[in-house]
């Protein structure tokens, strides 16, 4: 029996009738003792392949993804056992697992105290919690990156291998849980004392949904996606990464293939890169020298797109809002305080409908005077294409008398 139980594919054929048994109504505990007699030595991707099996032999995509939890609740015992994944500093692979880290880290240490202080908060306390907790919230936002870059960056890979059934199941999962956060969200933000059930509802689903995608990232798709991509197909993930942008860390560092003619191709590609030019109306400029002006520009500037999306940041020496890689790609309502939030959305509604070109604001912050400006970028059409944020200390402009003539 010893020589069936350690057979891979007797295993997958167990595994099947156990999902299968699961599908048709069994609970947990009754399926879990049949399984974990056959789960020692399971391969974290053979879940995935299951998956995959039961959908090719006509299983609904949908009855997959309702059962997700329960498959992963099954085999979470014999997965929990298998080693952490072990790869290079700055792999995709690292960076999600950094992400997700980082993702606990807020949960834990951030969001689930707020919920306490909201669960003992009166009535008239609890929407000063919520406003607090609408802030972390749109932190926890930053989640949909994380869930983009592995939808658009890894799935297409693994569709090419013929793995289209575990992402497509995974991908239901991570919408849910946008779901969820933009529900939670919704209601913190317009919080009244007789929600605060359904808010403490909603938050724990949301933050349950979250962890459990953290574990079946870390225990089932990434090693299944390690076995499966190659390293020049991990360094295009790599590469398209930034546009899409980070899950509330950056990479610390940049991972580059192990193999010889990779890295002479990716030296190639950057010489290849720093000699190409982009033409203007006005002039040709290098990439580098495109970013060395943003750099000495005496302003800071953020783009967002039409669709409310950062895009781009100007790395200045001296900026007055530090920026830094994680804001790529997020919704420029999650970048401000939730009590600003509504007026930045007003402005950008403003801006889009035509009804105003540009909208300026100033504050003292210390020993500066800041000038922040907001301009409508339009295409030569006239179609709304984004917001460019110009900020500025105007302080020692203020103080400047007199004159000062080039041939002084």
């Amino acid at each position: 029996m010893s020589e069936l139980i350690n057979n891979r594919e007797y295993r997958q054929k167990a595994l099947k009738e156990i999902i299968l048994e699961l599908h048709q109504g069994k609970s947990v505990q009754e399926v879990k003792i049949k399984f974990d007699k056959i789960a020692e030595g399971m391969d974290p991707a053979e879940l995935s392949l299951i998956e995959q099996g039961l959908i090719n032999e006509g299983l609904p995509l949908e009855e997959v993804q309702r059962l997700c939890d329960v498959h992963a609740a099954v085999f979470r015992d014999a997965l929990e056992k298998n080693p952490e994944l072990s790869v290079a500093p700055g792999h995709p692979v690292e960076v999600f697992m950094s992400e997700n880290q980082a993702l606990q880290k807020l949960m834990d240490k951030e969001i689930k105290p707020i919920l306490g202080e909201l669960q003992q908060a009166s009535d008239a306390a609890g929407k000063t919690v919520a406003l607090q907790l609408t802030g972390k919230l749109n932190l926890l936002w930053d989640v949909d990156k994380h869930y983009r870059r592995k939808e658009d960056l890894i799935f297409p890979f693994l569709e090419k291998y013929e793995i289209t059934g575990p992402p497509k199941v995974m991908w239901g999962v991570d919408d849910k849980i946008r779901g969820l956060l933009k529900e939670a969200k919704g209601i913190a933000a317009n919080y009244q004392s007789t929600q605060k059930q359904q808010l403490l509802a909603k938050m724990e689903e949301t933050l349950t949904q979250i962890e459990e995608m953290i574990f079946k990232e870390e225990k089932i798709f990434l090693p299944m996606a390690l076995e499966t991509l190659s390293e020049d197909e991990w360094y295009q993930v790599l590469m398209d990464s930034d546009e899409i942008g980070y899950c509330l860390v950056e990479p610390k560092q940049s991972w580059r293939p192990s193999r010889e003619d990779v890295n002479k191709d990716v030296t190639n590609l950057a010489n290849e890169h720093s000699s190409v030019h982009v033409k203007f109306d006005t002039g040709v400029l290098s990439p580098e020298e495109i970013e060395l002006i943003y750099r000495y520009l005496p302003v800071d500037i953020t783009f967002v797109d039409k669709d409310g999306v950062v895009k781009f940041f100007s790395a200045t020496k001296d900026r007055i809002f530090p920026r830094t890689r994680t804001i790529i790609g997020r919704k420029v309502e999650n970048c401000h305080p939730p009590a600003s939030a509504h007026v930045v959305e007003k402005i950008v509604e403003d801006f889009k409908s035509g009804k105003k070109d540009h909208e300026d604001f100033w504050i003292k912050m210390g020993n500066k005077y800041v000038y922040i400006r907001y301009f409508a970028v339009r295409d030569k059409m006239g179609s709304f294409a984004g917001v460019l944020e110009v900020t500025q200390d105007i302080k020692p402009i203020q103080a400047i008398t007199g004159e000062k003539r080039i041939m002084d």
